[in-house]
């Protein structure tokens, strides 16, 4: 009865040491764990991070977006403000993303680590993985933008009013797709492949009023809407992925696109080459009916971008293809998106008359491979060269622009007319930010 009741009392004990050993330890951990839940100020601020703090803050939080600017930049201190303005709104989301700033030009080891070689060079770090940000800069936009990374990759729709909810919540900045009677595991992988570029979501119970007013008779359907664009189309299959991405890649630009320096951007992870057109004024009546000839030829031929510009909207980029004051406009071309392009013999130019047949002529040739390659040039840089004095004046625009080279070697330059690798490449530059690196 003694060992008995001794060997119960040691039982109680032991459990009780334990038990003790474990508040103890708690007790003995809980300031490593305040000081790193303490260690950054969460007050809706930019936090200020820098060598001795930037892992510990990439470790915290599970979403972060990060500045690395220079403080003499200018397009950095345009930014700050917008930084500022959206903090707050992104720290309050159900999933916060926190906004931070690294002075890269102070700490360059860090930024270096972090391949940083241009201001503003702006990264979204999702779980500690690191993504470059190329999104709009203005706070409203920024933050639209940034929720979308911290949304579900394919989002479940149940109602008309759940639909509506998503495309509004959605915005402009991002086509939309959205899979009518679709099971969510065919588009899940590309939900996650395409999720930088594109909204997605699969809508299980809808009423005819959605057919109608997303036009599709039948389901199952994936819807492609570009909001900004008023545009949609309609895929019914096959439904294999192969198809999908297909669609979905096809997709993700509008039937024709308006070339500026900003959706010069989105035409560079695409391999399709781009049929160009050419024009005075894109907003003048003429020019709306043949942008119409040119959404049904693009409907038609979807292996290949459309784009067109002005030259009152563009004219560096329009002279870029040879196209001047007496230049007959319209004048379609087929670009590769670098530094060549093709004209289509017999139809370097377009009148007003029956511009559907004239479109449909050019695209003959061209597939019949009846063109002539070309490659880009500056703007009326060809015209010097043609001149009588083009020689000495191209001497003098070359000292001079040596001249103005060493000036501003240091200092920020206005935007280029780039091309479709430039993008990419001039993103790199300090001294002259590229179509990627501007609001």
């Amino acid at each position: 009865m003694m060992r008995s009741s001794s060997s119960t009392i040691y039982s109680s004990f032991s459990l009780f040491a334990l038990h003790l050993l474990f508040v103890l330890s708690l007790f003995l951990l809980f300031p490593w764990i305040s000081a790193s839940e303490n260690q950054f100020k969460l007050d809706g601020k930019v936090l200020e991070l820098d060598d001795s703090n930037f892992d510990a803050a990439i470790s915290n939080f599970d979403y972060m977006f990060v500045d690395f600017y220079a403080p003499w930049c200018g397009h950095c201190k345009r930014l700050a403000p917008e930084l500022d303005k959206a903090a707050p709104i992104l720290a309050g989301l159900e999933k916060p993303i926190i906004v931070a700033k690294v002075d890269a030009d102070k700490y360059r080891k860090l930024a270096s680590k972090h391949d940083i070689d241009g201001y503003p060079t702006l990264k979204i770090f999702m779980h500690g993985v690191s993504t470059e940000y190329y999104g709009p800069r203005k706070s409203d936009l920024l933050i639209r933008y940034l929720t979308k990374f911290v949304a579900p990759d394919v989002a479940i729709l149940s109602s008309d009013s759940a639909i509506k909810d998503f495309i509004d919540s959605a915005g402009t900045n991002f086509p939309i797709f959205i899979g009518f009677g679709l099971n969510e595991s065919m588009i899940a992988n590309l939900g996650v492949k395409y999720k930088k570029k594109a909204w997605f979501s699969v809508a299980k119970d809808f009423s005819e009023d959605i057919m109608s007013l997303y036009d599709f008779d039948k389901v199952p359907a994936l819807a492609a809407i570009h909001p900004v664009y008023n545009e949609q189309s309609i895929f019914y299959g096959p439904f294999e992925e192969k198809f999908i991405e297909d669609f979905i890649k096809q997709s993700l630009l509008p039937l024709i696109l308006p070339i500026s320096e900003d959706s010069l951007k989105s035409l560079k992870d695409d391999q399709r080459k781009v049929v160009l057109t050419i024009m005075d004024d894109e907003a003048d009546e003429k020019s709306k009916g043949l942008l119409k000839v040119l959404k049904s030829a693009a409907s038609a031929n979807r292996d290949l971008v459309f784009g067109f510009v002005g030259v009152k909207q563009w004219e560096d980029f329009a002279e870029s293809f040879e196209v001047y004051r007496k230049t007959p406009l319209p004048k379609m071309v087929v670009w590769d998106g670098d530094e060549e392009y093709y004209t289509v013999v017999g139809s370097e130019s377009m009148d007003e008359t029956d511009m559907g047949t004239q479109v449909s002529r050019f695209l003959e040739g061209y597939r019949e491979g009846s063109v002539v390659q070309k490659r880009i040039t500056g703007p009326t840089f060809m015209g010097f060269i043609r001149s009588q004095i083009g020689t000495i004046a191209l001497l003098v625009i070359f000292t001079l622009l040596v001249v103005v080279l060493i000036f501003t070697m240091a200092r920020e330059e206005p935007l280029t007319v780039g091309t479709r690798e430039q993008a990419a490449e001039d993103s790199h530059s300090t001294s002259q930010p590229d179509l990627t690196k501007e609001d």
